[in-house]
């Protein structure tokens, strides 16, 4: 009797154990054709401005006696009323300034119509009358420059709005990877540039190969005196294992039509011919590199930094890699005295299935930095 107990919650446990992964796999399949589709997202804008005055405002209110804080709260309220007063006149001015022009201009072509001699041109005053505006955005790059998507839909959104006077602030942090993908990421900040507005790159960690054919579009590049910059060279590697399946006698047969459809493989045996096309083909896309570097930056000795090396900020800096030496932290609080900030992002609604998906993503690689941390530990203990 005991042992048909023992058995019966056996199966239940059995049982329970099946229903649930059918109920998990039911779940993924039922998402996968979410997953497959790009869900559309938002943007996202913050003022950073309100928010490097909060952090002020919470650290005096720590370490001010109460009565004083106080005090200096009403005081910088008034302040800011009157800065907001200032802005809203320069508002209505500048109103007032493209109301009289738009007037004269359509005078100016009654005028010309009747074939008096054309009036010269009234000079612009500044773009919108107020205090200039940077947008601020971020790329961090990995082998597929995977953050390439929200970069489209980032400059697409801030081009709608900027004009000149402005300026775009991108935080890069890329080692690069593909060709294309990265030549793409660099031709969104080309658009930028297109369109008249001030571009300034930042690199506080790396900008290496294709990160860098990205930084080199800017007006002006800055990094952190201990990024790593450069490393303009092109590399490919692939594994051979035509040798471990003669030996167990597995057939490999690649068909292709072209000459050149296919120079080296996984899997079949490698000729010296297609050995030298791959390197032919290397050495074009290396050429094309050092030619779009040289575009954006002309001053800068391409054939000296073109070897593939990395430098650290303050030597990139002596080579002219980059333009000066400062963090992009160091960077916004500076301008946030005199100009408007507001950090600009792209983001997707995720559903559940992709929520736990990235989750799981997080959770491994937390989990494999831990075991590197302590296996280096480890090893520096025992030497």
């Amino acid at each position: 009797m005991e042992f048909l107990i023992e058995y019966g919650l056996f199966l239940a446990k059995i049982v329970t154990v099946i229903v649930a992964l059918m109920v998990l796999i039911g779940f993924i399949f039922a998402n996968r054709e979410q997953l497959k589709e790009r869900v559309q997202g938002h943007i996202s804008v913050t003022r950073l401005n309100d928010r490097y005055e909060q952090f002020k405002e919470t650290l005096l209110e720590a370490v001010m006696e109460k009565h004083e804080f106080a005090h200096l709260k009403k005081q910088l309220a008034k302040e800011k009323k009157a800065e907001e007063k200032a802005l809203l006149k320069k508002h209505k001015a500048a109103a007032k300034r493209k109301g009289s022009k738009a007037a004269s201009s359509e005078v100016g072509a009654k005028v010309l119509q009747k074939g008096a001699p054309e009036a010269e041109p009234e000079k612009q005053a500044g773009s919108n009358g107020e205090r200039k505006r940077i947008f601020v955005t971020q790329f961090n790059g990995d082998i597929k420059a995977s953050g390439l998507s929200h970069l489209r839909e980032e400059i697409t959104a801030i081009l709608q709005v900027a004009e000149a006077g402005d300026e775009v602030l991108l935080c890069l942090e890329s080692p690069g990877g593909m060709v294309a993908n990265y030549g793409l990421a660099a031709s969104q900040l080309a658009r930028v540039r297109s369109a008249g507005i001030q571009l300034t790159i930042a690199v506080d960690k790396v900008a290496a190969s294709g990160g860098y054919m990205m930084a080199c579009v800017a007006d002006k590049i800055l990094a952190a005196p201990f990024a790593m910059v450069g490393s303009i060279g092109v590399l490919a590697q692939l594994p051979n294992f035509n040798r471990l399946l003669k030996r167990h006698d597995v057939d490999y047969e690649l068909f292709t039509a072209g000459e050149y459809k296919r120079t080296v493989t996984m899997f079949g045996e490698n000729t010296e011919e297609g050995r030298e096309k791959f390197q032919s083909d290397l050495e074009e896309i290396h050429v094309l590199f050092q030619h779009f570097i040289s575009e954006y930056r002309p001053n800068l000795d391409v054939a000296k930094v073109a070897t593939g090396e990395v430098w650290f900020g303050q030597k990139a800096l002596s080579m002219g890699l980059v333009d000066e030496l400062k963090t992009s932290d160091e960077y916004l609080t500076e301008c946030a005295r005199e100009v408007e900030l507001f950090q600009v992002e792209y983001k997707e609604k995720k559903n559940i299935a992709k929520k736990m998906g990235l989750a799981a993503e997080a959770g491994v690689e937390s989990a494999l930095t831990r075991l590197f941390s302590r296996l280096t530990a480890w090893r520096h203990h025992a030497q």
